[in-house]
């Protein structure tokens, strides 16, 4: 017999909407090294698909001859173009071109806190509920593979792992959330993080 008091927590489609309704606290992560230069503008989106099983969270694996993040693990997303009329109309735009997502399933809930990274970008995440049944179209360049991770596992502190490691003569910490043989870590990690303190900092 299993104690609810240690089941793990399935949030559903109905508190997210709640949470962004009402707003969250001081929750945003930089990574270190973010702050002395200017920064590119760019956003993604955090899909929330909501299957019956619970809602999971879809990423996606980059090709490993980008110039920049190659082979890493990320949220569809990137530059804000002339065309944007928000950061939402960027994560959208993107990521229907990365995989092909139809804004039509998209129900936008909210945005997190800027993250910049050390690489010289300023994201905005912009979280959003997907609606199955998904027809994605991997554009090939960018995208090597795309594939869903329970929400569950990114709002339990304890596979928030912390690391360091020495990059041009300094040691950096960073966020790491490996599932299932996936090395999911860096900005995507750091934005995830974020995501599980707005939802609960209102508690």
């Amino acid at each position: 017999m299993t104690d609810a008091s240690i089941s793990p927590f399935l949030p559903s489609a109905a508190w997210l909407r709640q949470r962004f309704a009402a707003g969250g606290g001081e929750c945003s992560v930089l990574e270190q090294g973010a702050q002395a230069r200017v920064l590119t503008p760019a956003a993604v989106l955090v899909p929330l698909v909501e299957r019956e099983s619970g809602l999971t969270v879809l990423l996606t694996q980059r090709t490993a001859h980008l110039r920049d993040h190659a082979g890493q693990i990320s949220f569809p997303g990137g530059r804000c173009e002339e065309q944007d009329v928000s950061a939402a109309a960027t994560a959208l735009r993107e990521a229907q071109e990365e995989v092909g997502l139809d804004p039509n399933q998209v129900e936008v809930l909210g945005l997190l806190p800027e993250y910049r990274t050390g690489t010289g970008f300023s994201i905005m995440p912009v979280v959003a509920l997907v609606r199955p049944p998904l027809n994605l179209k991997l554009d090939d360049f960018e995208v090597a593979e795309a594939f869903e991770t329970p929400l569950s596992f990114f709002l339990d502190p304890a596979n928030h792992q912390r690391h360091r490691v020495e990059h041009q003569g300094s040691m950096r910490e960073y966020y790491a959330m490996p599932w299932e043989g996936y090395y999911i870590w860096g900005a995507t990690a750091g934005m995830l993080v974020s995501l599980q303190r707005f939802l609960f900092s209102q508690d």
